[in-house]
């Protein structure tokens, strides 16, 4: 299995020992089974215009744009925004509409407003699905400001009837019957996960399917993704020790809801009471009652899936179950970023001798300003002579900047032309990656990258770095630091004494 190490990696926020998990629930959309995203969306899509366009408004002109939206990004209903935030809730981009907010007005919209999910303006788009629906949202907004949406009274209405649209299409199942009606156009198959599975299963670990699809739709699709590439003898089902459809997530983790059995290949349901038993068929049912059938509990389970707060928050919140995200762009992330090594390299190199340059600039700007006012630790120098070298600092300085630019840009628009990458604002970390941080125990881009780790491996999270850490530091100012220690104190005794 040649691959990079990189892509395929697990990676780790808060320790874990596999080898002390002992069931391991998988939700199946985008977690178990792939989807060619732009194809699926692009339906999607189709699907809320054409509910919108029955409401009586004119969509003809629209079409999907895949690179409008992206995971991660949150909807402001009030302002009829897109933005994208940092992890403390900052809003570092946005989009009006179609149209970004440059960096004045960005900043005059929102210089006072922070990101803070339990408002109800704000909404973040949790997993792939989304990205359809802020896609029509963002174009609806311009539609609504150009006056074209007769009888709309705002932002949250087009929200609403999006959002409304969506749900009905996947709830009357047309969506789902035309990827049934062709797999091949929709499902991205990946033979590795039976194997990663099977190792999972053979090392003792009891996997359990919990997702919310119905059975109509779960048996034909996991037959499609896993039968082709499992042993002669064996089925996708062979693989659970239980198959729970219709969950119901989140309240399949927070409520008491009844199971029932299915009891034939049509579906049909039987009312159940009791343990649920190992090779059966369950709709429904709930977290406690798992727990209680395979005699576990808290962080003797794990539950992977792909959306951060129906799959990751809420078990983890909730159940205590360990949790791993699934997040399938992150391969193009990893892959964009690799690609870009050489030019972050330079930037980086760039942006040491820019701050070691402004460095420079503030000492003398600032023993100018001791010699005009008369206090303080002198230079034995002139004004003028000091200004001459602060305006030669400050020319090589906007050279400087003229290289960074570009380089700069073109870091900004990694992954995403309009967004950039998924978990990073800027140098920052996204507000999605603080999600992850928080909920994820691990992530990673699929399943079958736990062949890459073995089912009894311990996974290690990395040291936590902080900005006073020496590696974090810039290498001038950590020469100083180490200088500043030896002596620092005699150096302050002296300006004390200056003044």
């Amino acid at each position: 299995m040649n691959c990079n190490l990189n892509i395929r990696g697990i990676f780790c926020n808060r320790t874990l020992n596999l080898n002390a998990i002992r069931a391991i629930g998988y939700d199946m959309d985008y977690t178990l089974v792939h989807y060619r995203m732009r194809s699926w969306e692009h339906r999607a899509y189709n699907y809320i215009k054409e509910g919108i366009r029955l409401t009586g408004w004119s969509l003809e002109t629209l079409v999907f744009d895949s690179e409008l939206a992206m995971r991660g990004l949150v909807i402001d209903t009030q302002l009829g925004n897109v933005v994208k935030a940092n992890r403390f809730g900052y809003i570092k981009r946005a989009f009006h509409g179609t149209r970004p907010l440059e960096f004045e007005e960005l900043r005059r919209v929102y210089q006072r407003t922070l990101v803070d999910l339990s408002e109800p303006r704000w909404h973040f788009l949790n997993t792939l699905f989304s990205i359809s629906e802020a896609s029509i949202f963002m174009q609806l907004v311009d539609l609504l400001d150009s006056g074209e949406l007769h009888g709309c009274i705002g932002y949250e209405e087009i929200f609403r009837r999006v959002r409304r649209c969506a749900e009905e299409a996947h709830m009357e199942g047309r969506l789902k019957a035309e990827i049934l009606a062709n797999p091949a156009q929709f499902v991205e198959p990946d033979e590795e996960t039976s194997l990663a599975l099977l190792d999972q299963k053979k090392s003792g670990k009891k996997l359990l399917l919990i997702t919310n699809s119905e059975w109509s739709y779960v048996e034909p699709i996991l037959s499609c993704a896993f039968d082709p590439f499992l042993p002669k003898s064996l089925k996708w089902r062979d693989l659970f020790h239980i198959v729970i459809i219709g969950a119901r997530k989140p309240d399949f983790f927070t409520l008491s809801m009844p199971a029932f059995e299915v009891i034939n290949a049509e579906g049909l349901l039987r009312e159940h009471r009791g343990l649920l038993s190992p090779g059966h068929i369950y709709l429904g049912a709930n977290a406690a009652l798992v727990e209680e059938s395979l005699g576990l509990s808290g962080e003797e389970l794990m539950y992977v899936g792909d959306h951060i707060f129906t799959d990751v928050n809420i078990s983890k919140s909730i159940s205590r179950w360990r949790t791993a995200l699934v997040l399938r762009e992150l391969e193009d992330e990893i892959a964009a970023v690799d690609q870009f090594l050489p030019k972050q390299a330079e930037l980086s190199t760039l942006m040491e001798t820019k701050e070691r340059l402004e460095s420079q600039y503030c000492s003398l700007r600032l023993a100018a300003q001791r010699i005009q006012h008369g206090y303080g630790p002198r230079e034995n120098a002139k004004i003028m002579d000091l200004q001459r070298q602060m305006s030669e600092l400050h020319r090589r300085i906007l050279e400087i900047d003229s290289r960074i630019a570009p380089i700069a840009q073109a870091s900004g628009q990694l992954l995403n032309k309009n967004w950039g990458l998924l978990m990073r604002t800027g140098i920052d970390k996204s507000h999605l990656a603080r999600q992850i941080e928080r909920y994820a125990d691990i992530y990673t881009a699929r399943v079958s990258n736990f062949l890459y780790v073995t089912p009894t491996a311990f996974l290690r999270s990395n040291r936590g770095s902080l900005p006073h850490d020496p590696e974090c530091l810039p290498k001038e100012a950590s020469k100083k630091e180490k200088s500043h220690r030896r002596g620092g104190a005699k150096s302050r005794q002296g300006e004390r004494a200056a003044l």
